[in-house]
């Protein structure tokens, strides 16, 4: 499941240091948090793919870090994230450091990747 979004560019974020340096850089920055939920994560996966894939505008840079698995890098990621609470999977995208749009997994849950993607092109189309 990792490898589905790194061997298509997605740069792993593993330690908090990782997460702070990336997520508190200039430009765009999309992370996909990734789960073993095949419920979500099995469309939330394909749909950020069709989305970086599908659009002239993109994220500066890819990122994922796999909840459950990546603990210390997730737990910073979501200090990032509040007010939201923990999601995962979830899709967050941040530009210069401040976060822009947030896609939490009651948004991913019963929806087609496809739908995931157009939701995603449009934040990109807005943002990067």
């Amino acid at each position: 499941m990792k490898a589905e979004l790194t061997d298509n560019g997605f740069n792993e974020l593993v330690t908090p240091e990782e997460v702070e340096k990336t997520l508190t850089g200039a430009g765009t920055t999309l992370v996909m948090i990734n789960s073993v939920c095949g419920c979500s994560a099995g469309s939330a996966r394909p749909g950020v793919l069709m989305a970086v894939n599908n659009t002239e505008k993109r994220p500066d840079n890819l990122t994922t870090s796999f909840a459950g698995f990546d603990v210390d890098a997730i737990k910073k990621i979501r200090e990032h994230l509040l007010p939201y609470p923990p999601s995962s999977p979830a899709i967050a995208l941040f530009k210069d450091g401040q976060l822009v749009h947030f896609i939490e997994r009651h948004q991913i849950e019963g929806r087609p990747a496809q739908a995931i993607a157009h939701n995603l092109i449009a934040a990109f189309n807005t943002y990067c």
